[in-house]
C-alpha cells in the first residue's frame, strides 16, 4: 500500500484517495447531521425518521440499475468532479433555505437527490482507479480504498456525533458540504482532462442510445439475474440469510437511533460513540474472517454469527436500558459488529465461487435489490410497531429472531448433510 502513495507517478491516485477519504468522512458527518435535524424537528419521531432515511436507500432501487451505463459512457473524471460540486450545492441548500421551511417535503427531496448522485459517484470512483495505477499496484489501491474507507466511516461517526451535538444540525450540513468541496478541488487536481462534451447533438444521440439501451436490457438482465439467485441452492439460502440480517438491520435501524437517544440523553454524540464502536467491530471481525474463515464451512460461520450476534442484541437492549452506562454499551457495540461481520465476507465470496463469471454483476445487483427492499419494508414496520410497542422490546425481539434462525438453520444443515459448497 505505501508503495501506490509514495511512487512519484501515482500521484494521482492519492489525490483521488484523499478525496474520497475526505468525501465519506463528510457523508457520516451528514447522516448525522440529519439525525440531528429529524431530533429538534420531531424529537422521538421513529417514523419521520423513517421517512427522512428511505430517501437515502430509495436511489438504490432507482438509481444503482442504471449509473453503471452512464459511467462507462462517460468521462470519469468529469462525472467526480460535477457529482462533488453537485452534492455541495445541494447540501448548502438545506441549512441556509430549507432548514427554516415547517414542511420537511423540500429536505427529503434534496437527501433524495444528493444520494442520487452518490449511487454515480461510487461506480465512477471505483472505475478510475485502473486509469491512475499501474496493473502491479491495482489490488494495493484497492485494499488501500476499501480500508480507509472504513477509518473514514469511523471518524466521521466519532467527530461527527460531537460536533452535531454540540454545534447543531445546521453546521453539520455546512461541514458536509465543505467536504464536498475539497474532494471536488481535489478530483479536479489530477492530471487528467475534464471531458466535458457539452455538443447539444451528441448529447441527444447519446441520451437516445442510452434510453434505448436501458428499454433492451435492464429489466430483461434484472430477471435474469434474479431467476439465476433462485435457482442454486446454496445462494438461496445466502438470499434467506441476508435478506433476514438487513431485515433485522432495518427493524432495529430507526428504533435503535431513538432508543439511544432517550437512555443517554444526547441527541447524536452517544449515537456517533456507539457507531465507531460498531465499525471498529465490523472491521476487526471482517480481518479475523480474512485471516481464519477457511476452517470453517461458510454456512456454519453464518449460523454462528447469527445466533451469537441474536443474544448479543438481546444483551445490548436489556442492559443499556436498565443500566445505561455508557463504556459498556461501547463495549457491546464493539462485540456486536465483531461477530456480524463476518457474515458479509461470507456470503460474498460464497456467491463469487458458486456463480458463473457472465452472472456475477447480474447477481449481485438482483441480490442489492431485495436486500435492501427487505431493510426498507422492515424499517417501517417496526417504525409503526414503535407506537405500540415500547423500542427495548422491538430490539429483544429482532434479537430473539435472529438467535431462531441461526439456531434452526444449524439443524436443516446438520439434518441435510450440509449444503453443496462447503469452503
Amino acid at each position: 500500500m505505501i508503495k501506490v502513495l509514495t511512487h512519484h507517478e501515482n500521484r494521482n491516485f492519492l489525490r483521488l484517495w484523499l478525496a474520497q477519504v475526505i468525501s465519506q468522512f463528510g457523508d457520516r458527518i451528514h447522516q448525522l447531521a440529519l439525525v440531528g435535524l429529524m431530533a429538534e424537528r420531531f424529537p422521538g419521531s421513529r417514523i419521520e425518521l423513517a421517512k427522512l432515511m428511505a430517501c437515502t436507500i430509495i436511489p438504490v432501487f432507482f438509481i444503482q440499475p442504471i449509473a453503471g451505463i452512464f459511467v462507462d459512457r462517460w468521462d470519469r473524471k468529469t462525472t467526480l468532479f460535477v457529482c462533488d460540486l453537485i452534492r455541495c450545492a445541494l447540501v448548502l441548500l438545506i441549512p441556509f433555505v430549507f432548514i427554516y421551511k415547517t414542511s420537511m417535503v423540500p429536505i427529503y427531496c434534496l437527501v433524495f437527490l444528493i444520494f442520487s448522485f452518490s449511487r454515480f459517484y461510487v461506480p465512477a470512483k471505483m472505475s478510475i482507479i485502473p486509469d491512475l495505477v499501474t496493473k502491479d499496484n491495482l489490488l494495493s489501491a484497492n485494499s488501500l480504498v476499501t480500508t480507509t474507507g472504513m477509518i473514514a466511516f469511523v471518524m466521521g461517526c466519532a467527530l461527527g456525533g460531537f460536533l452535531i451535538d454540540k454545534f447543531g444540525a445546521r453546521n453539520g450540513f455546512i461541514i458536509d458540504a465543505f467536504t464536498f468541496l475539497i474532494s471536488g478541488a481535489l478530483i479536479f487536481s489530477i492530471d487528467m482532462p475534464l471531458k466535458w462534451r457539452l455538443n447539444r447533438k451528441q448529447i441527444l444521440s447519446r441520451g437516445r442510445e442510452m434510453l434505448g439501451t436501458i428499454k433492451r436490457s435492464l429489466w430483461d438482465e434484472f430477471k435474469e439475474g434474479l431467476a439465476y439467485l433462485f435457482q442454486h441452492k446454496d445462494i438461496r439460502l445466502i438470499i434467506v440469510m441476508l435478506s433476514i440480517l438487513f431485515a433485522a438491520a432495518g427493524a432495529i435501524y430507526v428504533v435503535l437511533i431513538v432508543f439511544i437517544q432517550e437512555s443517554f440523553k444526547s441527541v447524536t454524540k452517544d449515537l456517533g460513540v456507539l457507531a465507531v464502536c460498531l465499525g471498529i467491530g465490523l472491521f476487526l471481525g471482517a480481518i479475523l474472517y480474512g485471516k481464519y474463515g477457511k476452517k470453517f464451512k461458510w454456512y456454519n460461520t453464518i449460523f454462528f454469527c447469527l445466533i451469537f450476534g441474536g443474544c448479543m442484541l438481546v444483551f445490548f437492549a436489556y442492559f443499556v436500558q436498565h443500566y445505561p452506562n455508557i463504556k459498556m454499551a461501547m463495549v457491546l457495540s464493539g462485540l456486536l459488529g465483531l461477530i456480524v461481520g463476518p457474515i458479509f465476507i461470507a456470503t460474498n465470496t460464497t456467491i463469487q465461487i458458486v456463480s458463473d463469471e457472465s452472472m456475477r454483476g447480474k447477481v449481485f445487483s438482483a441480490l442489492e435489490v431485495i436486500i435492501h427492499l427487505a431493510f426498507l419494508l422492515s424499517m417501517f414496520l417496526s417504525s409503526w410497531l414503535s407506537k405500540f410497542v415500547g423500542c427495548v422490546w422491538i430490539l429483544i425481539g429482532v434479537g430473539i429472531i435472529f438467535a431462531l434462525v441461526g439456531i434452526i438453520g444449524f439443524i436443516i444443515a446438520k439434518l441435510k448433510g450440509g449444503f453443496a459448497f462447503s469452503q
